[in-house]
């Protein structure tokens, strides 16, 4: 495919993207239409798609219009290359341009320039203050890709050397100690030898910084209460020196996959469906809207809505509620999410501890979506000891 005809099939993908279909799906549609697209050919659509995704309503203003063909547009007149170039009328590429569409297109601004719904731009502001500009603008970028050392079956001198020789670069990131920025080759991961063999997890650095400041020591009862696909699970076994692990979540099937990822990670993982306590420590990676990770799943921040935000902050104070009755005297409740939206953060912990008196605050942390790692919220909230209560 050409560039023109890769920018045409993203453009059709967007239609039907803002006709209400999934971009997964409306993609996967795409791909199994498209034979004649190759691996490259399908990773330079997808990645258009999904820039459109992260600008949707930037692109639209600049474009001057809502059409895949006009936000695609848009697109290049931020991103590049010049609009020129591709709308040429070429084979398989979009048609020329008109001289009203030439001539159209506006520079965004307010909550458009930041590409955020108007209440949404509110929510951020009253959260972020001062930065929340800030992290409106890192949300519409693509994410960096982050891999975290499994210091169960690799140092970083040997992980850094077996990604070489896969042909993947890296280096190491200060953000977390076993984190390694990818620099180059991001798509061979999945088939390297490296994460074949469980040396290297795709995990955001963030979120690797977050299990390093929990409270851990080796020999203690630990819980991942809202495991989903395990990444957090792995990361805490090997910080225990490969485990054990108890791994819980609402919905079994999100941990379909841990099974297999913890033998290669060669860590101790123990599925439960109805656990028990005492624990010394129970993880809370609580279900939320995924603020802080949009570069990674843009479609998120167009289809949230105000009383989402209500039910999901209603959902975290449940599961802190049911996961405090796990924690031993002396133990710590954890609560994180991939937030960066004080309703899902400081407020759900404020009200927690309003009905929970016994568990004192010890550490919050807020890392914010940029350059070093998407964002996160950490409260590390300890309960009274048997004999302090």
């Amino acid at each position: 495919m050409t560039p023109a005809a890769r920018v045409q099939a993203a453009s059709e993908i967007i239609d039907q993207i803002a006709g209400g279909m999934a971009a997964e799906k409306a993609l996967t549609n795409w791909a199994r239409g498209a034979r004649y697209a190759g691996s490259k050919d399908r990773a330079a659509v997808r990645d258009h798609v999904f820039d459109a995704l992260r600008r949707w309503r930037s692109s639209a203003v600049l474009g001057g219009g809502e059409s895949g063909r006009l936000r695609m547009l848009g697109l290049l007149r931020a991103l590049g290359p010049a609009p020129a170039e591709v709308f040429t009328g070429g084979p398989h590429g979009p048609a020329p341009l008109t001289e009203e569409e030439a001539a159209g297109g506006a520079e965004p601004e307010g909550a458009a320039a930041l590409d955020l719904p108007d209440w949404l731009w509110e929510r951020l502001r009253e959260s972020q203050g001062e930065v929340a500009e800030e992290v409106a603008l890192s949300l519409r970028d693509r994410a960096e890709v982050f891999l975290r050392i499994n210091a169960l079956k690799a140092d970083a001198d040997v992980a850094l050397e077996v990604l070489e020789a896969d042909g993947i670069s890296a280096e190491r990131h200060s953000g977390a100690a076993g984190a390694l920025r990818v620099t180059q080759g991001a798509r061979k991961i999945a088939r390297s030898r490296a994460y074949l063999d469980g040396l290297l997890e795709l995990q955001d650095a963030s979120s690797q910084a977050v299990v390093e400041a929990l409270p851990l020591e080796t020999g203690q009862r630990v819980l991942d209460y809202c495991a989903g696909g395990g990444g957090k699970t792995l990361a805490l076994a090997a910080r225990l020196g490969g485990g054990p692990v108890l791994a819980h979540d609402a919905n079994p099937r999100r941990m379909s996959d841990l099974p297999a990822r913890a033998e290669r990670a060669s860590a101790v993982v123990e599925i439960v469906s109805a656990p028990s306590g005492p624990h010394d420590l129970v993880l809370c990676d609580a279900p939320c809207s995924g603020s802080g990770a949009w570069r990674r799943s843009p479609e998120g921040k167009w289809r949230l809505k105000p009383g989402d935000l209500d039910r999901l902050a209603q959902t975290q104070g449940e599961i802190l509620d049911a996961a405090a009755g796990l924690v031993a005297p002396g133990g710590v409740l954890a609560y994180v999410t991939c937030s960066v939206l004080t309703q899902e953060n400081g407020q759900v912990v404020d009200a927690f501890r309003a009905r929970h008196p016994e568990f004192k605050a010890e550490l919050f942390r807020e890392y914010r979506p940029g350059r070093e790692g998407d964002g996160f919220y950490l409260a590390v909230l300890r309960q009274a000891g048997q004999g302090d209560r």
